[in-house]
């Protein structure tokens, strides 16, 4: 089987995965029926949980503090891929008013061209880590320079976009 075909189910496992999850949640929220802004907080709240677990385990794997298990290294940074498409799409304007227990500062929706230039980099390191991750035997230097790329592109964004 060739690497991308693997990436490809692997993606296709995750979509699975998430598309059963919202299926889950979406029959929760008909019971209660929240607004649609609540909605999609929530939505990027579950979004950027899945991408900082993923993250957090390969920093673990960076520091030296977990072992580099080549599959779960390829199974984490696919996840991380696939969630980034999704960041972009988890701020709609109709998330910015009426919803207080949120982190996002209005900055997202005031200057939407330089959010969406660090969406694309997020976007473009964590694509980019996919193909590092399927060839580096272990944390060697080219896989950590490329996770820390994506690391920056979350902790820019964080001391950028989110309150404190």
């Amino acid at each position: 089987m060739t690497q991308s075909s693997v990436f490809a189910r692997r993606i296709g496992s995750v979509g699975f995965a998430l598309a059963l999850a919202a299926g889950f949640a979406l029959s929760a929220y008909a019971q209660t029926a929240p607004s649609p802004a609540r909605q999609v907080v929530d939505a990027r709240k579950a979004v950027f949980t899945l991408i900082g677990t993923n993250c957090r385990a390969l920093g673990d794997v960076v520091k030296g503090t977990a072992p580099f298990d080549s599959a779960d290294v390829q199974k984490r940074v696919a996840r991380i891929a696939f969630l980034s498409d999704l960041v972009g799409e988890s701020f709609p304007d109709a998330s910015n008013v009426g919803e207080p227990d949120t982190k996002a500062k209005p900055d997202i929706w005031t200057d939407k061209a330089a959010f969406a230039k660090k969406v694309a980099d997020l976007q473009e390191h964590a694509k980019a880590l996919v193909p590092v991750s399927a060839t580096e035997k272990g944390a060697t230097d080219t896989f950590k320079t490329a996770f820390a790329a994506l690391a920056q592109d979350c902790k820019g964004c964080h001391e950028t976009y989110r309150v404190k």
